[in-house]
């Protein structure tokens, strides 16, 4: 007798459907799982046979098959082990109830309970799309699951649990979703950096209109404490950027317990040791990288000159698209990366390079070599170049606080705000991401404004990719101040976020 179940699979951030079938049939003893499984889907034959003694139901000595369809798509994880028993009781009849709009998601422990697994949220969407009504999940799952409306999550504790709801002897009620409306920024706050005024500006201007940045200075100038404050001021998340990180989150196994919708923005700060797979994502399956875990939020590479040319060089693409596709053998798999890049490094291999007090000893060759690391290209993609000086003892002796993270968002709102109303049904959230079609029709100039760009790009020689970038910033500056048009002062300020790099550079 054949029998079957429903249940997903993961393929990138979203999910697939997938058929449980089970066939039991006279022969020698045997438990096979066909349907392209992995070694974890195969060990679900220990983990169903333990569990299914321990909870007092009896294991057939006859031959076992069990199908995942579709069988050209590969299966991994553990998650199957809870459809292929409940296939399993069915085909044996220990179970005889309708499964028509039902599905089953779930690990076993070899004592029958079910544990959590990664990708719930995805899977819970795909469902809703294959209209299934009745979603079975780990419990440590079920609030993640329950964000998506129009599907009953069953936050399931163990098997006997679950026979018991089937039978309609002990009902499980399903999860309903409550999102916190109060949710705490713990992000490090700004008063606590003393001085570094010009800095905090530009990071405002970066957080404003979602820009590259670029941090150079030496040792114990508060760079990393400066980008570590920023998702602090960045605007809120909406729903849907929630939907899309937490769906990320979920699938990477870091959605943090209990949570239904992830509400920061994600700050990721890989060490410079990280492998160009671990960045970009890979993988026989291919799974997300550091870019795709920072998306919607900050990806803080501190030491930029420190990590491989490879790596960094795997980035030029990503934050130029914002997205980044990785293929394999299996099929080709695209990510989002819509991250705002925060990069921090030392002017030379010392940190003392045009140092106010202390002495460089570097030669000119290794600080070529040093700032070489990171390639023109890549350099090109960075819209903001701030220098961060050291701080004077006054500044560090003062009792005065600074400006506060939360008076700063209140502005990068405003400016978000504005860029919200202006892009409506583009598919554009912030200047950052203009188009060059976009930018000429977005980015006006006031005739001021125009000579002194015009000056700039034929004295500084300019890339057509920077011109577009600087005028980006422009209008980023410009909608902090709530003005339509781009004047010379706010081009000036824009220059000079681009000049740091033929400052160091030309060496």
């Amino acid at each position: 007798m054949v029998v079957s179940c429903k249940s997903f699979g993961l393929f990138g951030i979203d999910s697939f459907s997938v058929t449980i079938e089970a066939d039991i049939s006279p022969g020698f003893p045997a438990f096979d799982i066909v349907g392209l499984p992995d070694t974890a889907v195969k060990e679900s034959r220990e983990r169903v046979r333990s569990a299914m003694l321990n909870c007092g139901f009896s294991f057939t000595d006859q031959r076992i098959t069990v199908n995942l369809a579709p069988a050209d798509i590969k299966k991994e994880g553990p998650l199957y082990d809870l459809p292929i028993l409940i296939s399993i009781l069915m085909s044996t009849r220990q179970l005889s109830v309708s499964l028509d709009d039902s599905a089953f998601i779930g690990e076993l422990s070899l004592g029958g309970e079910i544990r959590r697994v990664n990708g719930v949220l995805p899977m819970t969407i795909k469902a809703k799309d294959e209209g299934i009504k009745h979603l079975y999940v780990p419990a440590e799952n079920a609030t993640e699951g329950a964000v998506v409306q129009g599907v009953n999550v069953y936050p399931v504790k163990n098997v006997a649990q679950l026979l018991r709801h089937l039978k309609g002897i002990e009902k499980i009620e399903p999860v309903l979703f409550q999102e916190d409306e109060s949710v705490e920024n713990d992000f490090p706050d700004f008063a606590d950096v003393c001085g570094q005024l010009e800095a905090k500006r530009a990071l405002e201007i970066a957080a404003a209109g979602g820009h590259n940045v670029l941090l150079i200075g030496p040792p114990g100038s508060g760079k990393s404490m400066l980008a570590k404050r920023i998702p602090g001021i960045l605007p809120e998340m909406t729903f849907q950027e929630k939907i899309e990180t937490s769906k990320i989150m979920s699938i990477a196994g870091i959605i943090p317990k209990g949570t239904s919708l992830v509400s920061e923005r994600p700050f990721r700060s890989p060490h410079h040791t990280v492998s160009f797979s671990a960045m970009s994502g890979g993988g026989t399956i291919p799974k997300p990288g550091e870019i795709t875990l920072a998306n919607n939020g900050v990806l803080f590479l501190d030491e930029l000159p420190e990590f491989s040319r490879k790596t960094l060089e795997s980035l030029r693409q990503p934050i130029e698209d914002r997205s980044v596709t990785i293929s394999r053998v299996n099929g080709s798999v695209t990510y989002p990366c819509n991250i705002l890049l925060v990069a921090a490094m030392n002017p030379c291999p010392c940190g003392y390079f045009n140092h106010p007090t202390k002495v460089c000893r570097c030669t000119d060759k290794k600080i070529y070599n040093y700032l070489n690391r990171v390639s023109g290209p890549l350099l090109d993609r960075i819209d903001i170049h701030v220098e961060v000086p050291p701080v004077e003892y006054s500044e560090l002796s003062s009792r005065v606080k600074g400006e506060s993270s939360e008076e700063i968002r209140k502005r990068v709102n405003s400016a978000r705000k504005l860029q919200n109303i202006r892009y409506k049904d583009t598919g554009v959230n912030c200047n950052a991401n203009l188009t060059s079609k976009m930018v000429k029709e977005f980015c006006k100039t006031n005739e001021e404004a125009e000579n002194l760009l015009r000056q700039a790009f034929d004295s500084m020689g300019f890339s057509a990719r920077a011109y577009d970038r600087i005028l980006k910033v422009c209008r980023t500056i410009a909608d902090l101040e709530n003005c339509e048009i781009i004047t010379a002062d706010h081009v000036a300020e824009a220059l000079q976020y681009r000049s740091l790099d033929r400052k160091y550079w030309e060496i």
